[in-house]
């Protein structure tokens, strides 16, 4: 078999509108763990897509050698299929089933074909992914986000592929399930591409590659040694800048002085020739030789000039945009000693089950806390946020909330009017404010300009998240308790660094739901709840 698993040749492909992606993409890759990292809406899922033949380029060819398994970011699955179908064994369950109870018929053979261990195999690779309690005849509407994630990965993993593709393969996943999927996929030994954001499983790469303006770069080693040479990469880069701008200004000058010199000797020339009595003729073609010595030497500096401005772009050019948020927003404090809730024996009921037992949890949230709470999917993370931000009252308990406002954001980031711009919600949120403040701290959130007046319908996740996060944390009143709901699910690295940047500027308390564990160690948690088997437990500050 051929070292090489994907071969794509001179790719191009563009949406509908013709909005150009990729224009001539070409790379291979062989066997080997490989992340592919790029902002949000830079083709990566797109890609994907058209490896797997889900799309198809405009020009060039992709070829995938051997069988290939695909995990897409969003599961379409309706919630009566079962465990069996979703995992694409239920045809030949059944016919194993009549075989075993003397149906010889020859369409049960041809379903089975080498598959005469496919539940040994099933049960198997359930067990390897923590799925170990799922029945094969056990309904998809019954399982956590969490667990159908997994479930979609076992799916791929029972082709035997040679090619997996996984999309952002720890979206819902629980800290137990992420490092079941770790050890999975460190064992793996065909070819893996990936897209995520968790730098953890990005840390078990063994090559990067960074997805940047329709073109791939591969970075030998995990996601740090990436972060590393990137960083080196525009130390060098930021230092060549300085230097071309040092050159353009010191050529700019000399092409100045000279012009200067130039206009002194024509100057002084012709006094000269004047004063000497020449005859005509010859003191014309003297005054033409030194025009025209001038005019070499100022297209001499002219061109130094071109080319050093080229110089200029070109060390620009190499110079990233990181986009970094800048932020200060003193109106979210909180007192340090001020309760903003307290809650006792608290206990919601979900059809029969008792979300948390039978004594219920006590939870109390005082000043500025940086609260994580983590916890097993299904254990009520979710319901507890809804609690404490008012939209559910418990079945049972006593609760008291702070006066103040409560900002709480869901993972679906649902919060803004999707038929408005990104400014008309931003006012309905801080009516009061000037509209020049808030195209001010509109900018602080990088929408600028026109983009203040995208309609968020539009808007990429990562902007979607800014744009809710300027509305949330620059609204009146200010929130004194955020609550977020995974936040950094479905997020780029880089706008997970804004969230990061906006979390690092707020004054408030907050409580966060995340199985991020150095998205939790980046924002400040000094506080950890653990929500299992009903009850909330202190466990201390987060893993780095």
């Amino acid at each position: 078999m051929s070292d090489t698993f994907i071969t794509c040749t001179g790719m191009s492909f563009s949406w509908p509108d013709d909005t150009p992606v990729f224009d001539g993409l070409t790379f291979t890759l062989g066997a080997g763990r490989t992340g592919l990292v790029a902002p949000n809406g830079s083709g990566k899922s797109t890609l994907l897509k058209l490896i797997a033949g889900e799309l198809r380029p405009s020009a060039g060819t992709v070829s995938v050698s051997g069988p290939l398994g695909y995990l897409p970011q969003s599961l379409p699955l309706a919630a009566d299929l079962t465990v069996a179908q979703v995992l694409g064994v239920a045809g030949v369950i059944r016919a194993l089933d009549a075989v075993e109870s003397g149906d010889v018929a020859e369409e049960h053979f041809a379903t089975i074909g080498d598959d005469w261990d496919i539940e040994e195999r099933t049960r198997a690779q359930l067990d390897r992914l923590g799925l170990a309690e799922l029945t094969l005849d056990r309904d998809l509407g019954t399982l956590s986000g969490g667990q159908i994630v997994s479930l979609g990965l076992a799916a791929q993993l029972l082709k035997r592929p040679d090619v997996l593709l996984l999309d952002e393969p720890t979206n819902n996943l629980d800290l137990e399930a992420r490092r079941t999927l770790y050890d999975v996929l460190e064992d793996w030994s065909g070819c893996l591409l990936l897209v995520s954001h968790d730098r953890a499983l990005l840390d078990r790469m063994e090559r990067i590659a960074e997805l940047d303006r329709g073109a791939l770069r591969f970075h030998g080693g995990n996601f740090t040694a990436y972060e590393q040479a990137v960083s080196a990469e525009q130390e060098n880069a930021e230092k060549n800048l300085r230097n071309a701008e040092k050159e353009l200004k010191r050529e700019k000058r000399e092409l100045q002085q000279a012009r200067e010199r130039a206009e002194r000797r024509a100057s002084n020339a012709s006094r000269n020739l004047k004063n000497a009595g020449l005859p005509r003729i010859f003191a014309g073609n003297m005054a033409r030789g030194a025009q025209e010595s001038a005019g070499r030497a100022g297209q001499m500096h002219a061109s130094r000039v071109s080319d050093a401005q080229a110089r200029l772009d070109e060390a620009g050019r190499a110079v990233r945009d990181e986009q970094r948020l800048t932020l200060d927003l003193p109106d979210t404090g909180v007192p340090a000693g001020r309760n903003l809730f307290l809650g006792h024996g608290l206990r919601v009921r979900h059809g029969e089950r008792q979300l948390f037992g039978a004594e219920g949890v006590d939870l109390s949230i005082r000043g500025p806390e940086r609260i994580a709470l983590t916890g097993p999917n299904g254990a009520g993370k979710t319901t507890l946020l809804r609690l404490l931000e008012g939209g559910l009252e418990p079945d049972a308990g006593e609760m008291t909330r702070a006066d103040g406002r409560v900002a709480y954001l869901s993972q679906r980031l649902d919060l803004l009017d999707v038929g408005r711009t990104v400014a008309e919600n931003f006012t309905a949120f801080a009516p009061h404010r000037t509209e020049a403040e808030r195209m001010n701290l509109l900018a602080r959130f990088l929408f600028r300009g026109a983009r203040a007046h995208l309609p968020v319908g539009v808007l990429s996740g990562g902007e979607l998240l800014r744009a809710t996060l300027a509305c949330v944390l620059c609204a009146e009143p200010a929130p004194h308790l955020l609550l977020l709901d995974e936040p950094t699910n479905n997020l780029d690295l880089l706008s997970a660094g804004q969230l990061e940047s906006a979390l690092s500027a707020y004054r408030g308390a907050f409580v966060v739901v995340s199985h991020d564990e150095p998205f939790l160690a980046r924002i400040g948690v000094g506080r950890r709840l653990l929500l299992a088997d009903g009850t909330l437990t202190e466990t201390g500050a987060p893993q780095g």
